[in-house]
């Protein structure tokens, strides 16, 4: 018999494709989920720096208009020291005020971009007004206040505008980015509440998936494994058990030599007889254990050449469906199947007394299925749970199955004949997993 090997593990084109679909499915959920996020970040940050800005330019507008009306307030005092002395700290405050605003500006979010005419100003600020303060103290000093009036309005006006139109741009900016910003947000939040259930339903499949590929995987190393014990026993009942019985067999083949003619010695040569039957069926039972119960991965060809060896002249008419394409079993499987119709084909034939007897084989898709019914007088209910005292037909089979993950059920009543169903999941009995879905053949065999 041949062991499972690795090539019984392969999923199958089909599978391996639904298998790197569902891992595209999560990790292109995830980009798309990041993606998202990452948009989300952008848009907030836009709106950040439009904030940040317009906060920083009203608090310049706000220092510049009390700078001006400050420096008004000193020029209708008509008092030189006083401008002189008094507009300086003012004048120093203006200049803090001004390079916190550059900071700001300068902490904006990458790519965001500030209105060059705005920039001038901060420079005429920073840079032109200490001159021009410098000049209209000179003028204060001739007393000429009214010219120090019109050019404290000329140059300081002329910033404020600068400034309010500013803020003015911020403010149609920002009436356009909200809205925009709340769509998109709303569609990102569509489109996130749509990616992270199908992600977490893929992330599921997956998990399943190999749950279920490591539950196949298992049952196939346990297969591999009774393979090798089979193998095992085998050849320690050949090189134990059966060589022993070959000497005994030498000892009282001499013993016989040696008898006279007489009733002991023909119970002797009776008994050797019996002792060659006994060796020559554990040599059976021994090339049993190491070879397939087949001689055929035909399943059906395997049981239509059992029941024409069990068929006799007078035997009951026999029949044999095959549903659907068939397909390789797997070695122990098959050889398992095989035994447990070989055993209920055999009771059909010697005990049912039936005039018909069936057998069914369907290769479904996701389920192998062994059918057999006759129309026989029946099993008795007691017989249906325990067997016949000393035979072990019955257990024999629900033992086989059990072993290879089958399920087994029998019907029966007295006079209406019996049905056995064998099913096996086709993830444990195919050797390869459908590649596609085949249309449902129907044929009927002999």
């Amino acid at each position: 018999m041949t062991s499972s090997n690795g090539n019984n593990f392969n999923m199958g084109r089909g599978l391996t494709l639904i298998l790197a679909l569902l891992v595209a499915l999560i990790l292109g959920g995830n980009g798309l989920v990041i993606y998202q996020f990452k948009r989300a970040q952008l848009q907030t940050d836009r709106l950040t720096g439009v904030s940040q800005q317009l906060i920083a330019v009203l608090r310049l507008q706000e220092s510049l208009r009390s700078f001006h009306q400050q420096l008004n307030e000193l020029a209708q005092s008509k008092d030189a020291h006083r401008l002189v002395t008094e507009a300086e700290p003012l004048r120093a405050a203006l200049q803090k005020q001004t390079q916190q605003t550059r900071s700001t500006l300068a902490y904006l979010p990458p790519g965001f971009r500030v209105d060059p005419a705005f920039l001038t100003a901060l420079d005429t600020i920073e840079v032109t007004l200490p001159f021009q303060l410098d000049d209209i103290a000179a003028l204060a000093g001739t007393g000429d206040w009214e010219v120090v009036r019109i050019r404290l309005d000329s140059e300081l006006k002329r910033i404020e505008g600068t400034t309010s139109d500013h803020v003015q741009s911020i403010d149609r900016q920002l009436d356009e980015e909200l809205p925009r910003a709340v769509a998109n947000m709303k569609n990102v939040q569509r489109e996130i509440f749509l990616v992270v259930p199908m992600t977490a339903i893929s992330t599921v499949l997956v998990a399943a998936f190999f749950g279920w590929a490591i539950a196949r995987r298992i049952l196939e190393l346990r297969l591999e494994e009774r393979v090798s014990e089979r193998t095992r026993i085998a050849r320690a009942l050949h090189d134990t058990l059966l060589q022993s019985f070959h000497g005994l067999m030498l000892h009282l083949q001499v013993v016989d030599d040696l008898l006279p003619s007489g009733e002991a010695r023909e119970k002797l040569e009776q008994t050797l007889e019996l002792a060659d039957r006994a060796i020559a069926e554990g040599r059976d039972a021994v090339y049993d254990l190491r070879s397939s119960a087949t001689t055929t991965n035909d399943l059906s060809q395997a049981v239509r050449a059992l029941c024409d060896e069990l068929a006799t002249p007078d035997a009951a008419a026999f029949q044999l469906m095959v549903d659907g394409p068939p397909r390789d079993l797997h070695p122990i499987i098959r050889d398992e199947v095989y035994r447990i119709a070989r055993e209920a084909l055999r009771n059909a034939f010697s005990h049912a007394r039936a005039r018909h007897i069936e057998a069914e084989l369907i290769y479904a898709e996701r389920m192998f299925r062994l059918r057999i019914r006759d129309d026989g007088k029946g099993i008795e209910p007691a017989m249906l749970e325990e067997g016949r005292a000393g035979h072990y037909g019955l257990p024999g089979m629900r033992e086989r199955a059990r072993q290879i993950g089958a399920e087994f059920t029998i019907w029966s009543r007295l006079g209406t004949g019996s049905e056995i169903e064998l099913s096996i999941p086709g993830s444990i009995a195919y050797r390869t997993l459908p590649r596609r879905r085949f249309r449902r053949l129907r044929k009927k065999v002999g």
